[in-house]
């Protein structure tokens, strides 16, 4: 049966690319924004929080996404060795990293011909991410894509065995650190949990406050920009950051309460600049990581020592798996009372 196109309609109508990295949906925004403007794609990010936010949440938001969607929308940058920039959104806003994003994209920007001559055995795709130039590297033979790795910005420990007060906890030791994001970092053994087989609203709870509590008690900047230096989530380990073979698990919790089924991409590059920094692993030395959600798994490694301002700081190697889950069109009716979406907590 041929099914008609959508009968007339008063507002935009947008067109997405699903797919998914270790399970964590990323929603690929191909057709029906506004022009972005922006000299910068720190500019762009800062124009669409105040200009176009309604869309984000149009896509993002229940009945056309949910509580923990996340999506990705593809911008211009201003450098002329960038293959493509673009902008990382959720259910809070616009974050400045996502390494679950960067995988999906490598593949995307390959199958959908933004790289004009696809090299074997890897295409080399340079994304622009609000937090600077990311690496990617795509597995490409006989014209299908597979595994993606990435190197991202400069990583680097924060700060370590930082004490705060949260709520209903008392006082909590953590560590914060950088993959293009900023992460605190904690043991869910102190909260009585395991990352792999505790509720899910039970690591939450714990996450968020502990993310509260770092933002309302911890001075945070950033070297380059502080459009930086901001807490982007919590991550609860296992607590096993000696170096292993055998993978370590985490659950990350960012943006408002939102839940990543990945490993995390920007996570495991923080938590590898963070491990180096306390001398638990070596350049090179490769870690797998474990998804507390879903079992998936990231491997991540440092692969070279850097500096970003006054830190001390790693290039992180991190690689995983992203697939297609589907292709969508969206729109919304003037007269629809959710036309701009809602969130189900």
């Amino acid at each position: 049966m041929d099914f008609p196109k959508l009968p007339p309609h008063d507002g935009p109508c947008l067109s997405v690319v699903d797919m998914h990295t270790g399970g964590e949906p990323l929603r690929i925004i191909v057709n029906g924004y506004p022009t972005v403007t922006g000299d910068t794609v720190l500019a762009k990010r800062r124009y669409v929080r105040e200009h176009l936010d309604h869309l984000r949440k149009l896509l993002m938001f229940e009945p056309r996404g949910h509580y923990d969607m996340y999506g990705a929308l593809l911008v211009e940058s201003e450098l002329a060795e960038a293959d493509l920039g673009v902008l990382f959104m959720h259910n809070e806003g616009y974050s400045t990293m996502c390494g679950h994003a960067v995988i999906a994209l490598g593949r995307f920007a390959v199958d959908y011909g933004l790289v004009k001559t696809p090299t074997s055995p890897e295409t080399r795709i340079n994304i622009h991410c609000p937090c600077g130039l990311v690496k990617a590297f795509v597995e490409y033979s006989n014209g299908k894509t597979g595994a993606v790795r990435f190197h991202s910005v400069p990583a680097f420990a924060f700060a370590t065995d930082v004490e705060v007060t949260v709520p209903g906890y008392g006082e909590i030791t953590v560590d914060i650190s950088y993959g293009g994001a900023l992460y605190a970092f904690v043991n869910a053994e102190i909260f009585g949990l395991d990352v792999n087989k505790s509720r899910t609203r039970d690591l939450v709870d714990a996450a968020t406050a502990v993310t509260n509590a770092v933002k309302s008690q911890v001075k945070l900047h950033h070297p380059v920009s502080e459009d930086l230096a901001f807490l982007y989530g919590t991550i609860l380990t296992d607590g096993k950051d000696d170096f292993s073979d055998q993978p370590t698990s985490n659950v990350c919790v960012f943006a408002d309460a939102q839940v990543d089924r990945s490993p995390t991409g920007s996570g495991v590059t923080a938590r590898i600049a963070l491990q180096y920094h306390k001398g638990l692993i070596q350049l090179n030395e490769t870690r797998s990581f474990k998804s507390g959600t879903t079992g998936t798994i990231f491997t991540g490694k440092a692969v070279e020592e850097t500096t970003c301002g006054e830190f001390r700081a790693v290039v992180v190697e991190v690689a995983g798996h992203a697939y297609y889950s589907g292709v969508s069109s969206f729109t919304l009716e003037n007269e629809d009372s959710l036309k701009n979406g809602f969130l189900l907590r």
